[in-house]
């Protein structure tokens, strides 16, 4: 493949006769190849002797095209066991003629011997042998080149691997914003895990283009098929050695249930002939994926200059395909499995160990510092909806509302990236990154919400909150739901029931009125109730007569639209318009804790609030808004704003820097190209329908509910009595880590399935989490 900005000539099969009859003397006949800008015509003579006339495209000079055929000389004279095209002089003598165009354009013209043969896509179904002869046979083909250098070949080439991460500028031909994100994933790794070690490796020249339509095979004597030749050298490249064999590896794994398992034999059989090195081993996996994302890429550009060109697409689809393979792939285990390889055995380090690990956290960080599961999970790496770990394993993480839009989204890296280089301050200055954020964050609102404050996290939302309703309505009493949560300061901690009355709790302060948890399964008024809302919202007007009865008035009412910590409560219909109704009466405040539940999880509705049908006074925002960035928002009305515009300034010296805000908008920039308020609304909707036919089989699911992708199980081990199955939640969660999925547990009673993904969870994700679901309640015992 060649440089992509050129169209390919315009000759004809008749041409191509004429061509060959009048420069080489040949009375031929003529059919066209398929090719990527070049002309190729398969020309055979009266006789049966077979010929490729091969016509370049202008952006190849006569000096790349002298540097091709002295390396194919250069194979052909030191190597027997690689096969590839000679050169037949013209009737002139000249390997490189040179013909016009009916549009007066000069093109170089080569005619090149034929070589028989199967091209290796045609083995739809290729032995371990087979792959690993194509190991062999690259090995001994770099081998031969080792010792060849042209001027011509120390070139700037798009396709050499080397150069990956130039071709992140064309990924916005990219149509599909997901692929889009797929490919620029693979960029991003290439910059980070592969740029550092170029410097360590080896450098030769190497065909560059091993792709399996190049490739060539015949069955030998034995009957057994090799891999015995290749055509096609227009990449021709001095690079870094082991972009050969990724090259070819990316094109081998194609339309292969196990990438790896394909891989090996390859790797395999180009070890035995050209060994390996450690640093090479360690950036092979990420190659493969720059390669395809190269492919992939430059394929969306070109297709738009050559429509009609069919040979451009030929590798698309399935290069897609194994993109989407690959990233469920641990990177440490293709680095393992390519070091076994190679015989090389010696199990790879992390810097410490797990134990190590664990040891220095109990000795320097607060033990009432929480860690998930029995055995500690060392995650090094993250990728979209899948976490890795040191020792190769991939996870499926259902449970990471922070990274909303997917780990390590690249769109959002380099936003950050791209900032943090140019200027990080505070707002004490003028900078437009706060005043675009805040106007595009606003316009996602309804009226009146429109002016906002910046801070750090969720937490620090909430406390301004709380601050600013009090300031505003001169009262500190607050009402809240039974276990709901809203942070960890000092005066969250006097609102969140789920602290104060659990654990090391001391309970609520006097100006604290908890009302009960609207929870329609376990709650005092049940689904199959009419008017369920309105009732749990009752209980609020009982808060407020005591209120009232104390000689005070109520400052707020705090309210997560759904609840978390609660046991992913979906609130009943009504429940926040009467609620709301009754607090405002009351001259209170209506604060809704969207930390958890907004930018588009709940899937019908951008907020949770909205799946009410109310408009609070007060919102604030976290987790998910930074995609994992230390962000975090309050957003009010402007006649709130201005009462707390007292004289007492308000200043977060972190909160709206230029660094977050560019943060801010790159996600909401990924939430709205890749439609994934959309994408929670189905899959979502996918998801609880696994659940409930589960449901419909096990006895222990108790209630499924949720909305989009904010999902709950409760586990009960009596559907009539409701008795928590709060041990065998604890045994699921660690089984489904087992299985690679991960999950977790919430609610009051400790016996919910939360499931809160990353909002590029796919239906393939939500069959997996079903399947293995149902197959560790399947043995699940007790």
């Amino acid at each position: 493949m060649a440089i992509i900005n050129s169209l390919p000539p315009g000759f004809s099969e008749i041409d191509a006769v004429r061509i060959a009859g009048e420069y080489y003397g040949l009375k031929v006949t003529s059919r066209q190849l398929s090719s990527y800008i070049d002309q190729n015509f398969h020309v055979t003579d009266p006789s049966g002797k077979e010929y490729v006339l091969k016509i370049s495209n202008p952006s190849e000079t006569e000096h790349i095209l002298e540097a091709q055929n002295l390396a194919m000389k250069h194979i052909t004279d030191h190597s027997t066991v690689v096969e590839c095209p000679g050169v037949i002089p013209s009737v002139s003598g000249r390997q490189i003629e040179s013909v016009i165009s009916k549009n007066k354009k000069t093109y170089s013209v080569r005619l090149l011997t034929y070589i028989r043969g199967k091209f290796l896509s045609e083995e739809l179904s290729p032995t371990a042998d087979l792959l690993h002869s194509l190991g062999v046979f690259l090995g001994n083909l770099d081998k031969t080149l080792k010792n060849f250098t042209h001027p011509a070949v120390d070139r700037y080439f798009l396709w050499d691997l080397k150069n990956g991460r130039d071709i992140i500028h064309f990924t916005r031909h990219i149509d599909n914003p997901h692929r889009r994100s797929l490919a620029e994933y693979f960029f991003l790794q290439f910059e980070t895990s592969v740029l550092p070690i170029l410097p360590e490796l080896r450098s030769s020249v190497i065909h560059n283009d091993a792709n399996d339509n190049n490739v060539l095979l015949r069955k030998k004597n034995n009957g057994k098929k090799k891999v015995v030749g290749i055509i096609d050298f227009g990449d021709l490249i001095h690079t870094y050695t082991i972009c050969e064999l990724a090259i070819a590896l990316a094109y081998a794994m194609f339309n292969k249930g196990n990438p790896l398992e394909t891989a090996i034999p390859v790797i395999q059989g180009y070890n035995t002939i050209f060994p390996l090195t450690e640093p090479e081993l360690k950036i092979l996996f990420y190659l493969i994926c720059t390669r395809l994302s190269t492919s992939v890429t430059l394929s969306a550009y070109q297709k738009k200059l050559q429509p009609e060109n069919k040979y451009l697409t030929l590798s698309e689809n399935p290069a897609w395909i194994l993109l989407e393979k690959l990233i469920e792939i641990n990177p440490v285990k293709a680095h393992q499995a390519f070091r076994n390889a190679c015989q090389i055995n010696t199990p790879l380090q992390y810097g410490k160990t797990n134990v190590e690990i664990l040891k220095e956290r109990e000795i320097h960080i607060g033990r009432s510092l929480s860690i998930a599961y029995r055995k500690p999970l060392n995650i090094i790496m993250g990728a979209m909806q899948y976490l890795y770990d040191d020792t190769g394993q991939t996870y499926l993480d259902c449970i990471n509302n922070v990274c909303h839009v997917g780990h390590c989204h690249p769109h959002v890296v380099r936003a950050a990236r791209k900032q943090i280089a140019i200027l990080n301050t505070n707002t004490r200055y003028l900078h437009k990154n706060l005043v675009l954020y805040a106007k595009r964050l606003t316009s996602l609102l309804p009226e009146p919400l429109k002016v906002c404050f910046f801070v750090n996290s969720g937490s620090e939302a909430n406390d301004l909150a709380l601050r600013m309703a009090r300031t505003y309505t001169k009262q500190k009493d607050c009402i809240v739901i039974d276990n709901a949560y809203h942070g960890n300061t000092s005066s969250l901690i006097e609102i969140s029931p789920y602290k104060f009355d659990g654990p090391g709790g001391t309970g609520p302060e006097s100006f604290i009125h908890k009302v009960i948890m609207p929870d329609v399964y376990r709650g005092l008024y049940k689904s199959e109730e009419h008017d369920a809302g309105k009732k749990y919202a009752g209980h609020i007007l009982e808060a407020i007569s005591k209120i009232k009865e104390q000689g005070k008035g109520l400052a707020a009412f705090f309210c997560e639209p759904l609840m978390g910590c609660g046991g992913q409560i979906v609130l009943p219909e009504d429940y926040l318009k009467t609620a709301f109704q009754h607090i405002r009466e009351a001259g209170g405040i209506c604060i809704a804790d969207e930390v958890h539940v907004g930018f588009g999880r709940v899937g019908a509705h951008f907020w949770g609030f909205e799946t009410q049908g109310v408009i609070p006074d007060i919102v604030t925002l976290g987790k998910p808004i930074g995609n994992g960035h230390p962000l975090a928002a309050l957003i009010t009305t402007p006649e709130i704003a201005g009462f707390f515009d007292n004289g007492l300034e308000y200043f977060n010296t972190f909160g709206g820097n230029p660094v977050s805000c560019a943060v801010g908008l790159a996600v909401l920039d990924v939430i709205e190209n890749e439609k994934l308020q959309e994408n929670a609304l189905k899959v979502g909707a996918y998801l609880l329908s696994g659940l409930n036919k589960l449901k419909s089989k096990y006895s222990i699911f108790g209630d499924v509910r949720g909305l989009g992708l904010f999902i709950g199980v409760e586990l009960v081990l009596n559907s009539e009595t409701m008795e928590p199955a709060a041990k065998q939640a604890s045994y699921i969660i660690e089984a489904m880590k087992e299985q690679g999925i991960l999950i977790s547990i919430d609610g009051p009673l400790h016996n919910v399935l939360k499931i809160k993904p990353p909002l590029v969870f796919t239906k393939e994700n939500a069959d997996q989490v079903v399947n293995a679901l149902d197959l560790v309640l399947c043995n699940l015992t007790w």
